[in-house]
């Protein structure tokens, strides 16, 4: 997703994002609410009192938005999936997972997750809203009754809505998940599933342009014309998202077919650990400009070293300190196999946020791979490996 966003705290370990589009519908919905909903459903009150309480009704009903993101992150969390982050946005909130599921049941599970959480807040808030109609009548009880049906009606809503099966909707997630288990191809799978996404995504854009052109000719009530542009909207949405999955299934279908000895860099320039961190930067960082070396001693991985690490040092002291000393020691998680695909070690360098990976063999160094060498494969749509890392 482009543009800027802020992270706003912490849920269960995930950082929980706010886009700045989410600031536009955020103050949309406070003031349909303020100006129209609320008027209706609670007449007499100021109008400082229907902006607070449509102030509120808006952060719940994301907060709700939040929960169904949630739900899939929790579950895929189960299933080993790192989660980066959960993001708000216009057309309401997605959850950034960093690893493929592992089979079609847990992307079945992972995707009814969302939808189940919606319609759990639904029966929650109705039944709240029954409860209330046996307390005495009052200004407060109407208020809270009137957001409990708002809310159980919006969460049923986004339950029903996310069902649809056109990926990347839930109900998509789920039609993959059968067409996967079926097909046995993920990659195909996901290009069918998206292929329906695509059409809904048509199917809301011809259906929003209806309603609009109708409301703008007079033909139909003029009160259409806003949901009209909104669902014009969440159809373009719902097209170039279900646009984007197809092209990056065909880019991850390549890539799942490509192992990692084709994109590595065989020559490998590394570091030895009992040189400087003065001798390392003179003699490897400033002339080969790279971000980051692996450190070998005869002629085995014992960690990297990259320039994040050497800026921790004050520069005074580099002559002094060794590479071994604020090098990150070796580990199973920074080295590949070279037989393991290309996708399985992007998706590890994105759980990891790395930006390159030591190839091992035999417990030696035989290459290193970087996030560029595979931009430079799907851009050219061939292996590059290249004589030096980068």
């Amino acid at each position: 997703m482009q543009g800027p966003d802020w992270q706003i705290g912490r849920m269960f370990g995930i950082p929980i994002h706010v886009h700045a589009s989410w600031l536009f519908v955020f103050f949309f919905v406070t003031w349909s609410l303020a100006t129209g909903y609320l008027p209706d459903m609670l007449p007499g009150l100021s109008q400082p009192r229907y902006w607070g309480m449509g102030g509120v009704a808006a952060l719940l009903l994301f907060a709700s938005v939040l929960l169904h993101e949630l739900g899939h992150s929790l579950v895929a969390r189960r299933y080993r999936i790192p989660i980066g982050q959960i993001t708000l946005f216009i057309f309401g909130g997605v959850a950034q997972m960093r690893k493929e599921p592992p089979h079609p049941r847990a992307e079945f599970f992972i995707a009814i997750a969302g939808p189940i959480v919606s319609f759990l807040l639904a029966a929650g808030c109705m039944g709240l809203v029954a409860l209330l109609e046996w307390l005495p009548a009052g200004t407060s009880v109407q208020g809270l009754t009137v957001l409990g049906a708002l809310l159980g009606t919006v969460n049923a809503q986004l339950g029903l809505f996310n069902l649809l099966p056109g990926f990347p909707l839930d109900g998509g997630r789920a039609l993959r998940a059968g067409l996967w288990a079926w097909s046995k191809d993920y990659y195909r799978a996901t290009s069918q599933a998206a292929l329906v996404g695509l059409l809904f995504g048509i199917g809301f854009g011809l259906f929003g342009a209806f309603l609009l052109v109708g409301a703008l000719s007079g033909t139909l009530s003029g009160a259409l014309a806003s949901s009209g542009g909104w669902i014009v909207l969440l159809g373009a949405f719902l097209f170039a998202a279900a646009r984007g999955s197809r092209k990056q299934a065909v880019v991850r279908a390549s890539l799942a077919s490509v192992p990692v000895r084709e994109l590595m860099v065989k020559n490998v320039v590394a570091l030895s650990p009992d040189i400087t961190l003065e001798q390392a930067v003179n003699q490897y960082f400033l002339p080969y400009g790279y971000g980051g070396f692996p450190v070998v001693q005869d002629g085995r991985l014992v960690g990297v070293v990259a320039v994040r690490d050497v800026q921790t040092v004050n520069t005074s002291l580099w002559a002094q300190r060794r590479v071994a000393d604020i090098m990150q020691t070796s580990s199973d998680e920074m080295s590949l196999s070279p037989d393991v695909s290309a996708i399985q070690a992007l998706e590890r360098m994105m759980s990891l946020e790395a930006e390159r990976m030591i190839v091992v063999q035999d417990g030696e160094v035989v290459g290193m791979l970087t996030r560029a060498s595979i931009g430079h494969f799907i851009e050219q749509g061939h292996p590059s490996g290249r004589e030096h890392a980068s």
